[in-house]
């Protein structure tokens, strides 16, 4: 299997050596990928709009920003976004964020990309939170325009474009992957149709990941696509909201079970959360790369 981490924004706490001491040493543990979670700003419960699933006031790095940075320290890793919210950003200056990081890493840039959830930070980025499935379609297209076009324009409802040129093209032009996130029939489509690969985060059993599988191989196929070559990656848990989910990597017994099912559902990759990993007691970024390191191994060892 390839072995991803969630990469946590909460290590900036012991200093910028200290976000550079547990990207490197993700790396040399042997974990293949490294993704950031994105959010600009959270929303703060207030009347009339609904209290979210997170704290609003967990830290999160700028998803570009830190990825430059991880870029500058590592040199195998890939690194990617899980997932960037795509709707509530422009495309085409996520064209060019996305071109200059794939150049200055040596070509090691993975996209995750889904819609989001939440209004209020829409609203915040001045994006219509109503809009976001149109214009991600229409955004993944515009990308892949950007990455391969000397010139590009593009036909769009919502993000017209008319003879453009954007450089540096990324060094994997065409072939840089955009996976995309969600957990429901659009998603799905979306993968299968636009997708390079799945990123699942709310796998709940195997009939539902198989169901979801076979939704997005359905649409692929029937896009003329080949359904083999769309990857599927799982978080080996949801983000926690509750205290059992905060405890869930105390257990390493409990983490390879559920990478050995999730193995056996069909996911090539999975990733592990290294800020749930922190909240489950790993209270430093020492702490947290030991932790990593005992679980790579053992996952190496038993699952493969």
């Amino acid at each position: 299997m390839k072995l991803a981490v969630e990469f946590p924004s909460v290590s900036y706490r012991e200093g910028p050596e200290a976000v550079q001491r547990i990207a490197r040493a993700i790396e040399r543990i042997g974990y293949d990928h490294i993704d950031i979670f994105d959010h600009v700003v959270m929303g703060i419960p207030i009347e009339g709009r609904p209290k979210g699933p997170y704290n609003p006031a967990m830290p999160i790095l700028e998803a570009f920003m830190a990825l430059g940075y991880l870029a500058a320290v590592t040199t195998r890793v890939t690194l990617g976004t899980e997932v960037l919210v795509l709707p509530q950003r422009q495309p085409a200056l996520v064209a060019k964020q996305v071109s200059t990081l794939d150049t200055l890493s040596g070509g090691r840039v993975r996209l995750g990309v889904g819609v989001g959830w939440q209004e209020s930070e829409y609203e915040a980025l001045g994006e219509d939170f109503h809009t976001r499935g149109t214009r991600m379609d229409e955004a993944i297209r515009l990308l892949r325009a950007y990455w391969c076009d000397a010139e590009v324009s593009f036909d769009s409802a919502h993000y017209p474009t008319v003879a453009m040129s954007m450089e540096p093209k990324p060094p994997q032009g065409a072939r840089l992957p955009i996976w995309v996130g969600g957990n429901s029939e659009a998603a799905y489509r979306r993968v299968g149709r636009l997708g390079d690969g799945w990123l699942a985060s709310r796998v709940e059993d195997a009939d539902g990941a198989r169901a979801a599988i076979a939704s997005i191989r359905r649409h692929a196929e029937e896009a003329g696509r080949d359904p083999a070559a769309i990857g599927l990656q799982s978080m080996v848990a949801p983000p926690p909201r509750d205290a059992a989910g905060k405890t869930f990597y105390a257990s390493h017994d409990a983490v390879l079970a559920r990478v050995a099912a999730l193995k056996s559902m069909g996911f090539g990759w999975v990733t592990l959360n290294a800020t749930a990993i922190f909240q489950a007691g790993a209270r430093s970024v020492d702490a947290m790369a030991a932790e990593l390191a005992k679980l790579h191994d053992r996952i190496r060892a038993e699952v493969g």
